[in-house]
């Protein structure tokens, strides 16, 4: 398959085989926020990737987050073939230094059917004292009738049946969908996201085209700016764009989000796929 190299100096191609708030509350948003948004970069990495076996898999990108200047955390974003099928892992992880006080670690995984929408959809949040472990099952939908999709919260024993009038992804495989579509600055794409119990109509704004620089190098970008409303991710007194490679890839090598606790971003540092 073709290897790209990301790190410190470009891209490199080459030929290969193989009101007064808690502070405790404040930084736990901070955090869950963070991770919410990069799952939802690594969605559009997603939506440039083929999901067929042998397709270029696997693929592992490494993403520094950095919140006021200052580097507070890790994400990674890997794809892999797996028995099971496609899967996609995003983790999430606070710097040596936070961890002292506020330990993060933060897991979701996509598992896809063959035409690219989930077959299961598993988050793991671990911040400080805080804790949530969902799994959520999408049933296949029949020909005339409604999708069954099974929410589960693993820490409260609870589950709950829902049925969709119309087939939806989660929000790690959400936005390959995107990738079938033609981005034309000035224009938005509409995608069906199920995410915290409801079934969401996520508007993706497309904004303009812009020359970035991140640890990875220098990037002809377009911006892209979803509008997520479930729970968590990007309340509408918060909002995110993205930076992606303006060319049929599609990589995403930043993110910018703006919340009440503060505003982060995220830059591509180093991968391959």
């Amino acid at each position: 398959m073709t290897e790209l190299s990301i790190k410190g100096s470009g891209l490199r191609r080459q030929n290969s085989e193989s009101g007064c708030q808690n502070p405790d509350y404040s930084q736990s948003k901070f955090f869950y926020l963070v991770f919410i948004s990069l799952c939802s970069v690594f969605c559009v990495l997603f939506f440039s990737l083929k999901v067929q076996a042998g397709s270029g898999i696997p693929e592992k990108f490494v993403y520094n987050v950095y919140w006021a200047g200052i580097k507070a955390g890790t994400s990674y974003f890997e794809v892999k073939d797996t028995p099971v099928g496609v899967t996609i892992t995003t983790r999430a992880e606070s710097a040596d230094f936070v961890s002292v006080f506020y330990k993060v670690r933060d897991v979701a995984q996509s598992i896809l059917y063959s035409d690219g929408y989930p077959y299961s959809y598993i988050m793991k949040i671990r911040e400080g004292h805080h804790r949530k472990h969902k799994v959520t099952s999408f049933g296949t939908k029949p020909e005339n009738g409604p999708q069954e999709v099974i929410f589960n919260d693993k820490l409260k024993n609870r589950t709950k049946e829902y049925y969709l009038e119309k087939k939806a992804y989660d929000p790690v495989s959400g936005f390959y969908e995107i990738r079938k579509r033609s981005l034309k600055v000035g224009h938005s794409e509409y995608l069906d996201i199920f995410d915290s119990k409801k079934l969401w109509n996520v508007e993706v704004k497309v904004l303009r085209k812009e020359r970035i620089k991140t640890p990875a190098g220098e990037f002809d970008t377009i911006v892209i700016k979803p509008l997520l409303q479930s729970e968590g991710i990007f309340i509408k007194k918060g909002e995110v764009h993205i930076w992606l490679t303006d060319d049929e890839k599609k990589i995403p090598v930043m993110v910018k989000s703006k919340v009440k606790v503060g505003s982060f971003k995220a830059k591509l540092a180093e991968g391959a796929y």
